[in-house]
């Protein structure tokens, strides 16, 4: 494999997915603080005491309001000044074919808003995810990241004998020339990372199923009550599990489901997702009827939540997440260096 191929392999790679890597890299840097930026859409809670309504009263209340509704899930509050996060199904939006949000005041019940999740940062999640374009643009997620992963594997090979001069900071590689080159050392391995998880994430375009077609009509179907005390389930799953906090609850459809009670505990590996990496299903009588913790699972699931983990920078603090927002941009700088040296060398010829 002659240099120049690899050169011409680099440069064709980079050119393709320039415009995808820009995109990705500028809306992924804004999607590390997604949890953040959701919150400052989110109406702000008059404290009336420093006590939460129970889950069972809050799920009642919800029934209150909609009382035709078919209730999903739950996002619980993480503090005494953040609401109950209610998706639910109900025709008074949209005819019931997309769900609906509804923030609950964690002390009165009171509904504090209802609607879509439709600002900005649901947008650029779903561009993110699939460019806005439905599956075409989950397949071509899937086809650049693979190219993506090629740019940064040949640039490696290219550049590979400039990488100690780079991290030993010899002023020969310090040129505004050699840009490129730099922003690729030094972002090289975050790159790598981005490109290997993201392609993990988008494999199943490449699979046959993802082609066929489902002819499936949602059919809206009010709720049932809980049939048991959820708070007292949710003492029975403590004894258990002591250090375990839910963070998520779906709610079964009919008396005789399941609900799933998703969360984590605190002995868990802090790679671990903290809202989804352990699951406790409930029978119609709210006892444990069987558990999916992520220290029980295949280590290809287990792979699979670190491998989204990774991705999207939801480990961790604060710090965490500027490092992936400053490194995150590095993709974006490495097209438009990338294609301003392929523009120069084009017009010297």
């Amino acid at each position: 494999m002659t240099k120049n191929f690899i050169v011409k392999l680099h440069s064709i790679a980079g050119l393709i997915a320039g415009l995808f890597i820009l995109l990705m890299s500028l809306s992924g840097a804004v999607l590390v603080f997604h949890a953040n930026l959701d919150a400052l859409h989110q109406p702000a809670v008059k404290l009336s005491s420093t006590k939460n309504i129970s889950i069972d009263s809050a799920y009642r209340a919800i029934q209150h309001h909609y009382p035709h509704a078919q209730i999903s899930n739950v996002v619980l509050p993480e503090n005494s000044s953040s609401p109950f996060s209610f998706f639910i199904y109900d025709s008074s939006y949209k005819t019931g074919k997309a769900a609906m949000q509804v923030l609950l005041h964690p002390q009165t019940a009171a509904v504090l808003k209802a609607g879509g999740s439709n600002n900005f940062v649901s947008w650029l999640s779903k561009f993110h995810n699939s460019l806005q374009l439905g599956k075409t643009g989950e397949w071509l997620l899937g086809v650049f990241a693979l190219i993506f992963l090629l740019s940064l594997v040949t640039g490696l090979i290219l550049f590979r004998k400039n990488i100690a001069s780079v991290l030993l900071f010899k002023k020969a590689v310090y040129k505004r020339s050699n840009l490129h080159q730099l922003i690729g050392v030094y972002a090289l391995l975050f790159n790598l990372m981005i490109a290997v998880t993201g392609f993990w994430m988008q494999r199943y375009v490449f699979k046959k199923e993802f082609y066929q077609s489902y002819d499936y009509t949602p059919v809206l179907k009010t709720s049932p009550s809980i049939p048991f005390t959820f708070d007292s389930a949710y003492s029975n799953i403590k004894k258990q599990y002591p250090d375990f906090t839910a963070a998520v609850i779906y709610f079964a459809q009919s008396n005789s489901g399941k609900t799933a009670v998703y969360g984590s505990r605190a002995s868990n590996a802090y790679i671990h997702s903290r809202k989804f990496a352990d699951a406790i299903f409930l029978d119609s009588a709210g006892a444990i009827a069987k558990t999916r913790l992520v220290t029980e699972i295949s280590a290809d699931d287990r792979y699979d939540i670190i491998n989204s983990q990774l991705h999207m920078g939801r480990f961790g603090g604060m710090g965490i997440k500027i490092i992936y927002f400053v490194l995150g941009l590095s993709g974006g700088l490495l097209s438009i260096t990338g294609f301003l040296l392929w523009w120069r060398r084009r017009k010297r010829k």
